[in-house]
Protein backbone atom coordinates (compact mmCIF):
# COMPACT_ATOMS: atom_id res chain seq x y z
CA UNK A 1 0.00 0.00 0.00
CA UNK A 2 1.91 3.05 -1.18
CA UNK A 3 -0.75 5.69 -1.34
CA UNK A 4 -0.02 9.32 -0.60
CA UNK A 5 -2.70 11.87 -1.03
CA UNK A 6 -3.29 15.39 0.19
CA UNK A 7 -5.46 16.17 3.14
CA UNK A 8 -7.27 19.39 2.31
CA UNK A 9 -8.26 20.13 5.89
CA UNK A 10 -10.81 18.92 8.34
CA UNK A 11 -14.58 18.85 8.14
CA UNK A 12 -17.05 19.26 10.97
CA UNK A 13 -19.62 16.48 11.19
CA UNK A 14 -21.99 18.61 13.29
CA UNK A 15 -22.61 22.30 12.74
CA UNK A 16 -20.30 24.17 10.35
CA UNK A 17 -17.32 25.86 11.97
CA UNK A 18 -16.23 29.37 11.04
CA UNK A 19 -12.61 28.19 11.36
CA UNK A 20 -10.31 29.15 8.52
CA UNK A 21 -9.51 26.40 6.01
CA UNK A 22 -5.89 25.25 5.89
CA UNK A 23 -3.79 22.64 4.12
CA UNK A 24 -2.13 19.78 5.93
CA UNK A 25 0.95 17.89 4.74
CA UNK A 26 0.39 14.89 2.43
CA UNK A 27 -1.15 11.88 4.14
CA UNK A 28 0.89 8.67 3.96
CA UNK A 29 -1.53 5.80 4.66
CA UNK A 30 1.34 3.44 5.44
CA UNK A 31 2.64 5.73 8.17
CA UNK A 32 -0.89 6.33 9.46
CA UNK A 33 -2.03 2.68 9.58
CA UNK A 34 1.13 0.62 10.02
CA UNK A 35 3.48 0.79 13.01
CA UNK A 36 5.60 -2.28 12.17
CA UNK A 37 5.64 -2.96 8.40
CA UNK A 38 7.53 -6.27 8.63
CA UNK A 39 4.93 -7.66 11.05
CA UNK A 40 1.81 -6.25 9.40
CA UNK A 41 -0.50 -7.87 6.89
CA UNK A 42 -3.93 -7.22 5.40
CA UNK A 43 -6.88 -9.59 5.29
CA UNK A 44 -10.30 -9.22 3.67
CA UNK A 45 -13.37 -9.94 5.81
CA UNK A 46 -16.00 -12.46 4.75
CA UNK A 47 -19.19 -12.50 6.79
CA UNK A 48 -21.15 -10.43 9.28
CA UNK A 49 -20.08 -11.76 12.69
CA UNK A 50 -18.30 -8.53 13.70
CA UNK A 51 -20.70 -5.83 12.48
CA UNK A 52 -21.26 -4.63 16.06
CA UNK A 53 -17.70 -3.27 16.18
CA UNK A 54 -17.80 -1.79 12.68
CA UNK A 55 -16.25 -4.70 10.77
CA UNK A 56 -18.35 -5.58 7.72
CA UNK A 57 -18.27 -8.11 4.90
CA UNK A 58 -15.67 -6.98 2.35
CA UNK A 59 -13.73 -4.72 4.73
CA UNK A 60 -9.95 -4.82 4.79
CA UNK A 61 -8.31 -5.43 8.18
CA UNK A 62 -4.83 -4.26 9.13
CA UNK A 63 -3.29 -6.91 11.38
CA UNK A 64 -0.08 -6.65 13.43
CA UNK A 65 1.29 -10.07 14.30
CA UNK A 66 4.04 -8.62 16.53
CA UNK A 67 1.54 -7.47 19.17
CA UNK A 68 0.54 -9.83 21.96
CA UNK A 69 -3.27 -9.91 21.99
CA UNK A 70 -4.94 -9.14 25.31
CA UNK A 71 -8.46 -9.81 26.49
CA UNK A 72 -10.80 -7.44 24.65
CA UNK A 73 -8.66 -7.18 21.50
CA UNK A 74 -10.03 -8.06 18.08
CA UNK A 75 -7.83 -10.83 16.71
CA UNK A 76 -7.28 -13.08 13.74
CA UNK A 77 -7.39 -16.64 15.05
CA UNK A 78 -7.45 -20.19 13.77
CA UNK A 79 -9.81 -22.54 15.59
CA UNK A 80 -8.99 -26.14 14.75
CA UNK A 81 -7.47 -24.84 11.50
CA UNK A 82 -10.38 -22.54 10.51
CA UNK A 83 -9.60 -18.80 10.37
CA UNK A 84 -11.87 -16.22 11.98
CA UNK A 85 -11.90 -12.65 13.28
CA UNK A 86 -13.37 -12.26 16.78
CA UNK A 87 -12.88 -10.48 20.10
CA UNK A 88 -10.56 -12.43 22.40
CA UNK A 89 -11.74 -12.82 26.01
CA UNK A 90 -9.72 -14.37 28.82
CA UNK A 91 -11.43 -14.98 32.15
CA UNK A 92 -9.04 -16.96 34.31
CA UNK A 93 -8.47 -20.29 32.54
CA UNK A 94 -11.47 -19.74 30.23
CA UNK A 95 -10.70 -18.43 26.77
CA UNK A 96 -13.44 -17.40 24.35
CA UNK A 97 -13.70 -15.78 20.93
CA UNK A 98 -16.74 -13.54 20.86
CA UNK A 99 -18.59 -12.27 17.80
CA UNK A 100 -20.04 -8.77 17.68
CA UNK A 101 -23.33 -10.00 16.24
CA UNK A 102 -25.85 -11.91 18.37
CA UNK A 103 -26.71 -14.16 15.41
CA UNK A 104 -23.33 -15.90 15.82
CA UNK A 105 -22.20 -18.16 18.69
CA UNK A 106 -19.40 -17.49 21.17
CA UNK A 107 -16.53 -19.96 20.74
CA UNK A 108 -15.47 -21.35 24.13
CA UNK A 109 -12.29 -23.42 24.14
CA UNK A 110 -12.26 -26.85 25.64
CA UNK A 111 -9.51 -29.36 26.17
CA UNK A 112 -8.37 -30.80 22.85
CA UNK A 113 -9.30 -27.80 20.73
CA UNK A 114 -6.54 -25.91 18.99
CA UNK A 115 -6.37 -22.10 19.09
CA UNK A 116 -3.71 -20.15 17.24
CA UNK A 117 -3.60 -16.36 17.29
CA UNK A 118 -2.27 -14.70 14.14
CA UNK A 119 -2.28 -11.08 15.25
CA UNK A 120 -4.21 -8.15 16.60
CA UNK A 121 -6.47 -6.12 14.31
CA UNK A 122 -5.25 -2.52 14.48
CA UNK A 123 -7.42 -0.87 11.81
CA UNK A 124 -10.40 -1.45 9.55
CA UNK A 125 -10.60 -0.05 6.03
CA UNK A 126 -14.26 0.29 5.17
CA UNK A 127 -15.71 1.67 1.94
CA UNK A 128 -19.02 3.49 2.13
Amino acid sequence: MSAKTSVVGSVVAGFPSPAEQYLEPPLDLNAFLIQRPAATYFVRVEGESMVGVGIHDGDLLVVDRSLTPASGDVVIAAVDGEFTVKTLRKRGAIVTLEPANPAFPVITFRSGQELQLFGKVTAVIHKL
